[in-house]
């Protein structure tokens, strides 16, 4: 008996959206950015190479924008393009923490360890890792 390896199937961007508009999110295109909302949380897709969605932004949805996570130091808030500031609550880092992976899941991209864990965000500067290993590193409170 002869087994068949299956070819996996590539979909296309648009396809893709439509398969997130019957999982129940809301999926709204402009300005070469796709939208993507579910309840208060919200994210921004750009198609990259190949036609694969990318995330651009996730985050709290306030008005028209993605409030993305930002770490101060000492608390987490939601910060916005515009300057717009939302404390982080539990709840919402337990929400942001299952949308962020169930739109991985539904878009068929690569869950990473890192962000398994929860409350990754781009701008948070990881300054401990940075430079490290190329004589003194620069410190995060230099500018340069």
């Amino acid at each position: 008996m002869f087994f068949k390896r299956q070819k996996p199937v590539k979909m296309t961007f648009q396809e893709r959206m439509e398969q997130l508009r019957a999982s129940g999110y809301v999926v709204e295109s402009a300005g070469g950015k796709t939208r993507v909302v579910r309840g208060n949380l919200a994210s921004t897709l750009v198609e990259g190479p190949g036609g694969e969605p990318t995330i651009d932004a996730v985050g709290l949805a306030v008005g028209s924008e993605v409030a993305e996570l930002t770490d101060l130091g000492f608390q987490k808030i939601f910060l916005t393009a515009s300057g717009r500031k939302t404390p982080a609550l539990a709840e919402h880092l337990h929400a942001l923490h299952e949308f962020r992976e169930d739109l991985g899941e539904a878009l068929g991209l690569t869950s990473h360890y890192n962000e398994g864990l929860g409350s990754t965000n781009e701008k948070h500067l990881y300054d401990r890792v940075k430079d490290r290993d190329g004589g003194v590193p620069r410190r995060a409170w230099e500018k340069g």
